[in-house]
């Protein structure tokens, strides 16, 4: 799971009217993406693919049990 010190990578791509930002875990090599508004901040589009990042690896983790 991603702990709040652990690095993530994060990509900001504008297409056409939205914005696709990925989070990607080094470690895991996984990655997750959302799409948003371009008029939203980039802290709070950030902040929601990183929320999705920890979702998505806790849920892994908790399925390896």
């Amino acid at each position: 799971m991603a702990s709040p010190d652990k690095t993530v990578i994060i990509e900001f791509v504008k297409v056409g009217a939205y914005v696709k930002v990925s989070a990607i875990d080094p470690t895991t090599r996984v990655e997750v993406s959302i799409v948003g508004d371009p008029s939203v901040s980039q802290a709070a589009l950030e902040r929601t693919a990183v929320q999705k990042l920890k979702y998505v690896l806790n849920k892994r983790e908790k399925r390896d049990l």
